[in-house]
């Protein structure tokens, strides 16, 4: 089992949403804050959510991606369980590179590149995304086991590395439009994530 990092735990406060009301805790790597949204009392197997941060879409409502659906689709979905945990990464920006280097190769697809090719072309990783931190935020949280909303399968297995057991993956449907289309289509065919719909 892979290690997990240290975690300190800075705040909680209730957070009414549009979506319901969650007590939100942050916790500090030590590098970065991140927030685990939790609704009610969730017991093993949570249903959980482990949502990287995404400004574009997760605030201004960007079309180039899915990430705005797929956090308020889970959100919606642990209020109608009544219980569960949204854990939202932050400094996972771009896969991992960083807002700056994101917009850099949203250009670079404007040019023809798909994701994954325009994070080569700029000599960055595919993917740089650690989830030694959401792991750690589950188990400070009382959390074992969980059933995990996400279409990735590498999450399922980076958090299994880590000692979170993963009794079931619930997909979520794809948010498709004209201008995410080729991305989700990139996501599902080079990295492997299981998207329907498309």
């Amino acid at each position: 089992m892979m290690r997990t990092p240290m975690l300190t735990k800075v705040s909680t406060a209730s957070v009414p949403t549009e979506w319901g009301t969650f007590d939100c805790t942050v916790f500090s790597d030590g590098d970065v804050e991140h927030l685990a949204f939790v609704r009610g009392r969730p017991t093993d197997p949570a249903l959980v959510r482990i949502h990287s941060e995404c400004l574009t879409g997760d605030i201004f409502g960007s079309r180039r991606c899915d990430c705005g659906p797929q956090l308020a689709t889970a959100m919606q979905r642990i209020v109608h369980e009544g219980a569960g945990v949204l854990v939202y990464l932050r400094g996972h920006e771009g896969r991992g590179i960083g807002i700056g280097q994101k917009i850099a190769a949203y250009s670079l697809q404007d040019d023809g590149a798909d994701t994954v090719d325009a994070n080569v072309r700029l000599g960055l990783p595919v993917d740089a995304r650690d989830y030694g931190v959401a792991a750690a935020m589950l188990h400070e949280l009382g959390i074992g086991k969980v059933r995990l909303i996400t279409n990735n399968p590498e999450k399922c297995t980076a958090l299994s590395e880590r000692g979170i057991e993963i009794s079931e993956r619930v997909g979520l449907p794809a948010a498709v439009t004209p201008e995410n289309r080729r991305y989700l289509r990139t996501k599902r065919d080079r990295l492997g994530h299981l998207i329907e719909g498309i």
